[in-house]
């Protein structure tokens, strides 16, 4: 769900939530993630103006009509308030590489299964909370990078607004597949 209070979460929350998630185990505990945590509102506005141009791009012709059918039952659209909403967007970021201290890259291993365990572990985090969250992938996220300041071996793998959800929140009728559906016990 999209719909957030305004109520305050501390950032000593925030921290909580992400020690939490830089425990996952990774390739050779390499552990190739960065968190970027966004409180100020300036920042935010910047984050939802420029995912709003990226969303506008994909719903105005870059997704086909299959996608956009099967995006029917969330009722969304480019507009994304939620980025300023959200008294939080944490923004996870993939190390592709790191870099020893004289400049030369060091290579990470299983970075795309490591980074996606750190952020399931986040989002169960920020749910037991009694916090809200929803995965926000525009794509491209490169603006991200650059509202964010972030080096060249980073690149944006997902970013999650975190509050309590507002009072009138409505969340689409959905549901999820059968255990059957999904799973075999041989």
């Amino acid at each position: 769900m999209r719909f957030y209070d305004k109520t305050e979460v501390p950032q000593s929350t925030i921290e909580e939530l992400i020690s939490l998630a830089a425990s996952a185990p990774s390739g050779a505990n390499k552990q190739p993630w960065h968190f970027v945590a966004v409180q100020d509102p300036v920042v935010k506005k910047q984050i939802r103006e420029a995912a709003e141009e990226e969303e506008k791009a994909f719903y105005g012709g870059r997704a086909s009509e299959e996608w956009l059918d099967d995006l029917k039952p969330f009722a969304t659209n480019w507009q994304k308030p939620f980025l300023e909403d959200a008294p939080w967007l944490i923004v996870v970021f993939r190390k592709n590489y790191d870099l020893n201290d004289d400049g030369s890259k060091a290579k990470n291993y299983y970075v795309q299964e490591s980074v996606g365990i750190a952020c399931g572990f986040l989002i169960a985090a920020i749910h037991a909370a009694g916090l809200a969250t929803l995965t926000h992938t525009p794509s491209p996220m490169g603006f991200l990078s650059k509202i964010l300041g972030r080096p060249a071996n980073e690149k944006p793998f997902l970013l999650l607004p975190i509050g309590y959800p507002a009072e009138d929140a409505t969340v689409p009728n959905i549901s999820k597949k059968t255990l059957d559906e999904i799973s075999d016990f041989i």
